[in-house]
């Protein structure tokens, strides 16, 4: 089996996987399978950090065990609590991480690692909550950015690709693949448009922000790998490496988008 076919494979079962659950879990459900997820990334995220490997398991049994408490912990106070998170992975992407690739940091200080961690991954696990509540159509719609912008991005790559676009970081990146990506997304955004009457020029800056957010997402996830020394964050993932390799660009564009849209309901 190439490469391809078992990346093709592998997305098309996460792919029906991830749907079922969106569309018939119930919330309490959707929460939990959301926390394992996020308990998988952080044992990633922990190792890729050079966590000994019981604090590996320790850090990732705290991150999922966070998520599944908060909501029930927290009770009324719980929606306040999940705005902040919002708030503090929009600063974290739109200051530090851009800083964090600039700077080339390695910030290998545990205490940093784990809560760079824990910024990435309980917004991220707050934001899929949050869009779930609100509807299937929500989430998939809001999810389908990145997909179609991984997608494109990965295929125009691969055939028009000649100018690097970070070659320090991730040498497969090329600025062709980001064009193919915003196209792709130009596309969406009118589709969904005409099919939600949401004015195209607005839906089209926000996508393309999103894109930027996704891009960045997915270069940060990079630059750890780089030096860690490792070539994904994982193999459980047939193609894909791990679950973080997986979900590198939702971690830096579905909180935002979250917040966004919480912002919209309370303007409202």
């Amino acid at each position: 089996m190439t490469p391809l076919v078992s990346r093709i494979l592998t997305a098309a079962v996460l792919l029906a996987a991830f749907v079922s659950a969106v569309l018939w879990a119930p919330g309490w459900l959707w929460q939990a399978l959301i926390a394992g997820v996020a308990g998988l990334a952080a044992y990633e995220w922990a190792r890729l950090s050079a966590f000994p490997a019981l604090s590996a398991r320790l850090y990732a049994a705290a991150i999922a065990a966070c998520a599944l408490a908060l909501p029930a912990v927290l009770a009324d106070d719980w929606p306040a609590f999940q705005a902040g998170l919002f708030l503090l992975a929009a600063a974290f992407w739109l200051i530090v991480a851009p800083g964090w690739l600039l700077g080339r940091w390695r910030s290998a200080q545990p205490a940093l690692r784990a809560a760079a961690g824990a910024v990435l991954l309980l917004p991220t696990w707050a934001a899929l909550v949050y869009l779930h509540a609100r509807g299937p159509a929500v989430l998939l719609g809001v999810v389908a950015i990145v997909w179609i912008a991984d997608t494109a991005a990965y295929f125009a790559g691969r055939r028009f690709g000649r100018h690097k676009l970070a070659p320090a970081i991730s040498p497969g990146k090329t600025w062709e693949g980001v064009a193919g990506a915003l196209a792709a997304l130009a596309v969406y955004a009118g589709v969904l448009s005409a099919a939600a009457g949401m004015p195209a020029l607005s839906l089209f800056v926000v996508v393309a922000g999103l894109l930027y957010l996704s891009v960045l997402g997915d270069l940060f996830e990079s630059w750890i790998k780089r030096v860690a020394g490792m070539k994904d964050s994982g193999d459980i993932l047939p193609g894909h490496g791990g679950v973080l390799d997986r979900i590198d660009a939702l971690t830096s564009t579905l909180p935002v988008a979250a917040g966004i849209l919480l912002w919209l309901e309370h303007a409202g």
